[in-house]
């Protein structure tokens, strides 16, 4: 999300749903709930790998249009912590240095790749760092390499007649706040699990309550150091949650208390939200509590009422290929498809010179808004094939150009069903056998309104400036 995949461990499986064998928890005190766990069926959960799938269209989407109430129809980013929360637990049967050694490993080759190309186009077009901010700018450099903080750019890059508007950097680098978040996640969570499984309703509920101290105001910290606890504060109720997934926690609470109390709190979160609307109305990245409570309400339902599904029922396994695909290129589509929004519109402005094309630029007009939808997939395709082997090399794997589970897609016999074909990159929390599971990831930048990227573009709001969403397009 990034949002987390999963395999199931064990190297075979039957094909089909089958019932959810979750680990046996524990209470507060007692053995550790994943040191005796009922064995799950082995393949990949393809539920969770829909719900991957879906937050990563829903980001995709918000990404192009800035419609706020998306982010309560879907909360992408709540989803993908939950989802990257219950692998991070899972895989904590192992030590916890290798498992978060594992995890770095194939979540910032990825980030590397995108950095090489993204940010001598910032030098390209005219940043100069070193002027503006002196030496100390090589240490904030470093985040690009391993981002426990925000990886600095330029705020305004290139000409105000250039191809792309100004704040194409800062809506470019966006995603990356994505990539620290899971980062100090990954590192917390040895900490977090321990308490959890304690004092679970404490180690849950904590998050909440710092919300509700830092993301109102009623305590301000400035600045990245702020904006990246918040960001921690407001999606660890889901990450915690996750835990609570892969323990079998769910299983152990009536139904209904389960939904009564996830209701209540999303009906908290709305509360909340119509008192604190914002200029962008309800966009729920904007109000911190809302995200908080509602997100985590409506992960709990999900969560709830997870099937295990090794393969996908009825008419959704028409999308099988596409799931495999996106779960398998999760961190490339996320790192990448902002920027790739913003270039379809140059592309769509092109039209208006192609000879018979151009006496007809009132159709292009009316189609204007639709034609970046259209153009995003293509582009998304492309960078797939050009970068997302890198997700293969980060996990030790053949690199593969195309992986979505079909024949020869990964050169080797039809893969569909098999666990090990669908193991996916860091949004995915892969660190088992060969790719086995893998990081839930993730969203974006900017705070500006309508499309993201290009100067006087239908759906700007009038100022031009482009929008990816929220504090910097998280939701």
């Amino acid at each position: 999300m990034s949002g987390g995949t999963i395999d199931t461990a064990g190297p075979g499986g039957s094909a089909g749903g089958v019932p959810r064998a979750r680990h046996k928890a524990q209470g507060p005190a007692g053995t550790p709930a994943g040191a005796e766990a009922a064995v799950r069926p082995s393949g990949r959960d393809r539920y969770l790998d829909l719900l991957r799938t879906v937050a990563l269209g829903r980001v995709v989407i918000y990404h192009l249009f800035g419609w706020a109430w998306l982010t309560i129809l879907f909360p992408s980013m709540g989803v993908m912590f939950a989802l990257a929360g219950s692998l991070m637990a899972r895989s904590l049967g192992r030590p916890s240095l290798g498992v978060i050694r594992s995890r770095m490993r194939r979540l910032l080759p990825p980030m590397w790749a995108f950095a090489l190309v993204v940010v001598p186009v910032m030098f390209a077009m005219g940043w100069k760092p070193v002027r503006e901010e002196g030496l100390w700018w090589f240490l904030k450099l470093a985040n690009y390499l391993f981002p426990v903080g925000a990886p600095p750019y330029p705020w305004e890059s290139g000409d105000p007649g250039g191809l792309l508007d100004q704040t194409w950097a800062d809506q470019a680098a966006g995603p990356l706040w994505y990539i620290r978040a899971y980062l100090w996640f990954v590192l917390a969570s040895p900490l977090l699990l321990w308490a959890f499984r304690r004092v679970p309703w404490a180690t849950l509920l904590a998050p909440l309550a710092l919300t509700a101290v830092i993301g109102t105001g009623l305590v301000e910290i400035p600045g990245e150091t702020g904006e990246a606890l918040t960001d921690f504060a407001v999606y660890g109720a889901c990450w915690i949650l996750g835990f609570a997934h892969n323990d079998g926690l769910f299983t152990r609470v009536p139904r209904y208390i389960t939904i009564s109390l996830a209701t209540f709190t999303m009906a908290f979160g709305l509360w909340w939200a119509s008192g604190h609307l914002t200029d962008e109305g309800w966009n729920l990245d904007e109000i911190p509590l809302a995200q908080a409570t509602w997100s985590l309400g409506f992960c709990a339902i999900l969560l709830q009422y997870a099937p295990a599904w090794r393969q996908l029922p009825g008419r959704l396994a028409r999308y099988d290929s596409t799931i495999t695909l996106a779960n398998n290129r999760a961190v490339t589509i996320y790192l990448w498809h902002n920027l790739l929004i913003m270039a379809t519109f140059p592309l769509i402005d092109l039209l208006y010179e192609v000879p018979g094309l151009s006496d007809h630029s009132d159709l292009i007009d009316r189609a204007y808004d639709v034609l970046p939808l259209v153009l995003i997939w293509p582009l998304l395709a492309v960078a797939i094939l050009a970068f997302g082997w890198v997700e293969d090399v980060a996990a030790k794997r053949r690199p593969r150009l195309w992986p979505n589970g079909s024949k020869g897609s990964d050169g080797s016999k039809d893969s569909r069903g098999s666990g090990d074909s669908r193991g996916g990159g860091a949004l995915k929390d892969a660190d088992g056998p060969r790719g086995a599971d893998g990081p839930g990831f993730p969203q974006d930048p900017g705070s500006r309104p309508g499309f993201p990227g290009i100067a006087g573009s239908p759906g700007t709001g009038g100022d031009g400036a482009g929008r990816t969403g929220g504090r910097h397009g998280r939701v």
